[in-house]
């Protein structure tokens, strides 16, 4: 049974705790800011609630390794700053959220619960490190690991801060064998499966992007001679507006909309110049929206003809 659900517009009955099994709570506003220990703790007890519905004492102390005390203190902090929805269960031994729970520090992030999700599955973060310090069961669709050598990821950033030419020997798609090229990085770009570099390539005259897997043996050999400015390309931003299939059905439609934000008609998507192809290529725009059949195609570029002056090539074949 849940008892003692929290009021926020009635006062706090005397003679008893208003938390039960929390200490008395700060005024979270006497400060003007928390420590940062404290605000994750809080933030913690936050996504617990809701996330999960629920949180307890022993939930902080596993997570942050604090004392029994410490954990109702914080408990006591966040309650204070009255979230609706948040009740105390006695028999359970727990705070419990309803539906009517609104968080009071931030608004809900599904990017980050989900963007954990796809970090715990690419093993770069353990489940324990993760915003609720577990992960609900999950799977993702394998892709192929793109290495690249640490050593040689260093040295573009070193040229990168350092504004320096260097020399890699490269792998390209239209050699048999490596070559040597000397380019002038200057930032890094994903292409939405490898990393490029952004570079200014001194055989060429031109700023290309260079996957960083296929270099090798970097060596500085001068100073850059451009600048990121000089980069048009890369600077220059390009409006991609994105609509369902009009040969859609009306509730296919209705779906493709939901899946891309796209509240009317369009949304807009914006990227560099440098990165149209690559994002034509993973929104599935390289080719005529009737190559494929509309519920496959889901999506057409309205302002194609708009986008296709900036790159012709792009759709030639």
């Amino acid at each position: 049974m849940v008892s003692e659900t929290r009021r926020t517009s009635k006062p706090a009955s005397r003679g008893k705790p208003r938390y039960p099994n929390a200490s008395a709570a700060p005024n979270p506003t006497a400060a003007p800011s928390l420590r940062w220990s404290v605000e994750r703790r809080l933030a913690f007890i936050e996504a617990l609630l809701f996330w999960r519905g629920e949180v307890n004492r022993t939930d902080l102390v596993r997570r942050f390794g604090v004392s029994m005390s410490q954990a109702s203190a914080d408990i006591g902090r966040y309650l204070a700053l009255e979230p609706p929805g948040v009740a105390y269960d006695k028999s359970a031994k727990r705070y419990v959220a309803d539906e009517t729970f609104r968080p009071a520090l931030a608004p809900p992030d599904t990017a980050q619960f989900l963007g954990e999700l796809r970090l715990v599955d690419l093993g770069i973060m353990p489940a324990t490190d993760t915003l609720l310090g577990e992960v609900p069961p999950f799977a993702a669709a394998p892709t192929p690991e793109r290495p690249v050598d640490p050593y040689v990821l260093r040295g573009v950033l070193a040229a990168i801060r350092a504004r320096s030419a260097i020399e890699v020997r490269y792998q390209s798609m239209s050699r048999p064998m490596p070559a040597r090229r000397v380019i002038e990085p200057h930032a890094l770009a994903h292409d939405g499966f490898r990393w490029h570099a952004r570079a200014y390539d001194h055989q060429s005259g031109e700023f290309r992007d260079f996957v960083i897997g296929r270099m090798a043996d970097i060596a500085v050999v001068d100073a850059a001679r451009v600048m990121r400015d000089d980069d048009h390309d890369w600077n220059e931003r390009v409006a991609l507006r994105i609509a369902p299939h009009p040969a859609l059905t009306p509730a296919q439609a209705k779906a493709i909309r939901l899946d891309y934000g796209i509240a009317g008609g369009s949304t807009t998507i914006e990227v560099r110049r440098a990165l149209l192809f690559y994002a034509l290529r993973r929104l599935g725009l390289d080719t005529h929206p009737d190559a494929r059949p509309p519920h496959e195609q889901q999506i057409v570029l309205v302002n194609a003809d708009e986008v296709r002056a900036l790159a012709p090539r792009l759709w030639e074949t």
